[in-house]
């Protein structure tokens, strides 16, 4: 059975807070972590797929299903690749226990568990490595493999893109990590990311499909992607692609980055303009004929039960919106406007004030500085809240990292700053470095939580009492 690292294993927050701080704290963790639970994976799988007799079931709409006989496969198997690939996994082998003949999943490293039936790599993210090019061979491998008498459950998370990563042979890993790296340093959203992403791969785009028909495939998917298109969520390794050769391209030139790529990339992708490599496949392609799609759990659903928890706290509760996004330091001072509103005399009620959202925002790194989107925007945020008094700001990420970082983001208050300036340290100067981490590991604020077991995007809770 799946071994959860966060059942097992208590939100930690490193503190050193006024006591009059403790409870907007404590409570702003509280509903972050009621909200992790709704979306947690391994339950979304359990709540969406099921097994009656010979007959598999999903649920395709809040009253529709759609079945599959599995009398009439020769053999069933779970493939699929994202952090978190192992709880969704864990739940397929719940559901069809002796039917299941293997699998095989690639995830985060650190985000495994043990499974029964069903092999686990471990494999780098957000930069893909030579474990899992060697995963993603295997996968490849099986879908060829193939038939129509197969049925092939395959499990799309957040992280899919770098983890099943197969780059064209003209192209090294070590230039595509260049690539990717590049990007991610300018800010670039999530949309674009994958665009390039698609164009430098063998089995994004609905190229994957091209190699398991004429399988049957289920793709089941936790969207950590705004708007839950499935043609972006893990770069829609099963799904239609509406990018081409030539918006990849577009990509690379909107973030100044056509001369900066290594040589191999651009000519690459130069060379798919011009129609010498096949692009990839599009709507109406006889290989989507057999692909049945359903999104099991998203932002929108953890931010449902956050606002439940909220309401049940006390606080007067409003859901901002499902798609922030943009530069996080800009999306701070949203949030301190927001704050300031709630703080003056005249806007005051008698109940507390609970303001939810949920996205993900970009940075653009230029500082050597550690940390990722959360805690930057945390400590953006906090520096927009200094002197405000009864208010707390969390931001972390639902899958419990916050970039390159151990961290799931941050929780920030009115006297942050403060704190931070009684020790000796420079909130100013850390977030103009990328800085943000060493930031609250120095002055305190860092939520840790270990891998969720699901992954949706971020989450910020703003508290005004």
């Amino acid at each position: 059975m799946y071994n959860y690292h966060f059942r097992s294993s208590p939100t930690r927050i490193n503190r050193d807070f006024p006591n009059e701080m403790e409870s907007l704290r404590s409570q702003s963790i509280k509903i972050f972590k009621t909200a992790l639970f709704q979306v947690d994976a391994f339950q979304a799988v359990l709540e969406n797929l099921s097994l009656k007799g010979n007959i598999l079931r999903i649920k395709t709409g809040s009253d529709s299903l759609k079945e599959w006989d599995l009398s009439r496969f020769k053999k069933i198997q779970v493939l699929g690749a994202g952090k978190s690939a192992a709880p969704m996994a864990a739940a397929a082998e719940v559901i069809l226990k002796d039917r299941l003949g293997d699998g095989l999943i690639i995830t985060k490293y650190g985000h495994g568990g043990r499974l029964s039936k069903i092999k686990i790599i471990e494999a780098g993210h957000p930069l893909p490595d030579q474990a899992g090019c060697r995963g993603t061979r295997q996968i490849v491998t099986r879908l060829q493999a193939s038939g129509s008498g197969d049925l092939i459950l395959f499990l799309t998370s957040g992280g899919c893109s770098a983890l099943f990563t197969s780059p064209p042979p003209s192209i090294s890993l070590k230039e595509k990590q260049k690539t990717i790296s590049l990007l991610l340093k300018a800010g670039a959203p999530i949309q674009d990311l994958n665009t390039v992403r698609k164009h430098l791969s063998l089995v994004k785009g609905g190229r994957s499909a091209r190699f398991a028909y004429p399988a049957t495939v289920i793709n089941l998917v936790l969207s950590d992607v705004i708007g839950d298109p499935l043609d972006i969520i893990g770069s829609g390794p099963f799904f239609p692609d509406s990018s081409s050769f030539q918006n990849a391209l577009d990509v690379l030139w909107k973030y100044r980055l056509i001369k900066k790529v290594p040589t191999a990339i651009s000519a690459f992708l130069k060379r798919g303009v011009r129609g010498l490599f096949e692009d990839t496949p599009q709507p109406g392609e006889i290989c989507f004929k057999k692909v049945t799609h359903r999104i099991i759990a998203n932002n929108r659903i953890a931010l449902d039960a956050a606002a439940q928890t909220a309401r049940k706290l006390g606080f007067k509760t409003f859901i901002l919106s499902s798609q922030i996004q943009g530069e996080a330091r800009e999306l701070a001072k949203f949030y301190g406007a927001l704050a300031r509103e709630r703080v003056q005399p005249h806007t005051l009620s008698k109940n507390p004030v609970c303001l939810l959202a949920g996205g993900e925002p970009t940075v653009t790194v230029t500082g050597p500085g550690k940390g990722g989107r959360n805690t930057e925007l945390a400590l953006a945020t906090a520096i927009e809240l200094n002197g405000l008094g009864k208010i707390s700001f969390l931001s972390a990420g639902t899958d419990g990292t916050d970039g390159p970082t151990d961290a799931a983001g941050a929780v920030v208050d009115g006297r942050t700053c403060t704190r931070a300036f009684h020790k000796g340290i420079a909130p100013e100067d850390h977030l103009q470095n990328n800085d943000s981490y060493s930031f609250f590991k120095k002055a305190g604020g860092l939520l840790m939580t270990g891998p969720t077991g699901t992954n949706v995007m971020d989450l910020h809770i703003l508290l005004v009492r």
